[in-house]
């Protein structure tokens, strides 16, 4: 054990990490998850504040979780839906076309966030061929969006610092500002050559947790219905539960053509990704053989059999335990409790979506990583966070009680505050 973070330096390399600063200091090794708390390899515990990336819903260990997982390892671990189909598939596929918005009625799984993404952009790229609109290539995606880090999300994404070295590798896209009359313009301008237009609803995540205007989601649905064109409704961050609702679209009574699902899907235990669409999207694949409308896509793992059933587990628990319900009147203390956060010199703007809390730092060059400074000082009291620049952001367990909650938010505080100048 006491060689694990010698081990790690020596063989791996991190997402997202800086290699040089990881092999030059101390760093964390997490042995053990119980609730809404981690412990290291030293046995120190710590409020796991951002869900391990925003994924754990229900806390870690849930007993029923575990419990479904280890079932379904007793019967088969794994078996492809390529020519076969599968029984937590089967039936978690019913259970998404149930909860999500009316009119998605077909699923198709994958992995993770941005391969949810992949698909939902070809399945929009070749619908429109195959309706025989051949004209429609093209994508409206919005400033500072975020949808994933492969090759076809990072084209219709918006953040240069970790996007811009890949522009000779991508597609164009067609990036305007998250404003209703800009992207009417957009589309009045090109709507004969967008297939779709893909947005995050309601809030841009890995932007900054930055809030979009009250009813634009609902003013693109109109706009998509006018000029002939698919909306995909990226719901990998905000979907199951972090904003007060199952999904964010709810909160503007919105059903896109397209949705791409991932991280809290299995309350986040194991790698699962689903793109929702409608019954005439889908239709326009079905042919002959010889016609080559077939959607050309998947990969080995496609609906695995434990990933599904826990993403099964994940949705009875949210019943049983009544977690919207309950959740309600702890994003009402979310809220109370970052009003303290706003007289902080240091503190630029609090930004909040149901469970979903970025906290805007200023005064900072960016050399200095005033985040990573932050996150270091919260570890010392006891939480683990990770920034997004000078943003720090808040997403716990929605399990999480008001007391954990509470001191999460004052660990937080306390360590922004003494890092101020």
């Amino acid at each position: 054990m006491a060689n694990l973070e010698q081990t790690d330096k020596q063989y791996l390399w991190h997402p997202f990490t800086q290699m040089k600063d990881w092999l030059e200091n101390n760093q964390l090794i997490i042995e053990r998850g119980d609730g809404v708390y981690l412990y290291d390899t030293k046995g120190n515990k710590y409020i796991d504040g951002v869900s391990s990336l925003w994924v754990n819903v229900h806390g870690h260990r849930h007993k029923k979780l575990n419990r479904t997982i280890k079932k379904q390892f007793d019967k088969i671990a794994h078996t492809t839906l390529l020519g076969l189909g599968s029984v937590p598939s089967i039936e978690l596929a019913k259970k998404l076309v149930e909860i999500t918005p009316k009119e998605l009625d077909k699923v198709f799984y994958s992995d993770s966030g941005s391969t949810a993404v992949e698909i939902a952009l070809k399945i929009a790229f070749q619908y429109q061929q195959q309706i025989g609109q051949t004209k429609k290539k093209k994508f409206i995606t919005l400033d500072n969006a975020y949808h994933g880090d492969t090759i076809g999300s990072v084209s219709v994404g918006g953040i240069d610092l970790f996007h811009k070295i890949y522009k000779p590798l991508l597609f164009k896209s067609i990036k305007v500002r998250p404003e209703t009359k800009a992207i009417e313009q957009a589309m009045k301008k090109h709507h004969q050559e967008i297939a779709a237009i893909i947005m995050e609803p309601l809030i841009q995540g890995a932007a900054g947790m930055l809030l979009l205007p009250e009813g634009l989601l609902k003013a693109v649905r109109r706009l998509c219905d006018k000029y002939n064109i698919l909306m995909i409704v990226d719901e990998v961050a905000t979907g199951f539960g972090r904003t007060g609702k199952m999904f964010a679209c709810e909160h503007e009574g919105v059903s896109p053509d397209i949705m791409c699902l991932a991280k809290g899907i299995t309350g986040g235990y194991l790698p699962l990704a689903a793109t929702l669409t409608t019954q005439e999207v889908y239709a326009a694949f079905l042919g002959g053989h010889e016609e080559l409308k077939t959607f050309f896509h998947g990969h080995t793992y496609t609906g695995n059999p434990v990933a599904c059933a826990a993403a099964l587990a994940n949705l009875e628990i949210f019943k049983q335990e009544k977690t919207l319900q309950k959740l309600q009147a702890k994003i009402k203390l979310l809220r109370q409790e970052l009003e303290k956060f706003k007289p902080l010199k240091n503190v630029k703007e609090v930004r909040q979506l149901g469970f979903m809390v970025g906290i805007e730092l200023q005064g900072y060059s960016f050399k200095e990583r005033i985040g990573h400074q932050v996150i270091l000082e919260a570890r010392k009291r006891g939480a683990i966070l990770r920034p997004l620049g000078d943003v720090i952001v808040l997403m716990p367990p929605l399990s999480i009680s008001q007391a954990e909650l509470k001191k999460l938010l004052k660990i937080t505080l306390e360590s922004i505050s003494i890092v101020k100048r």
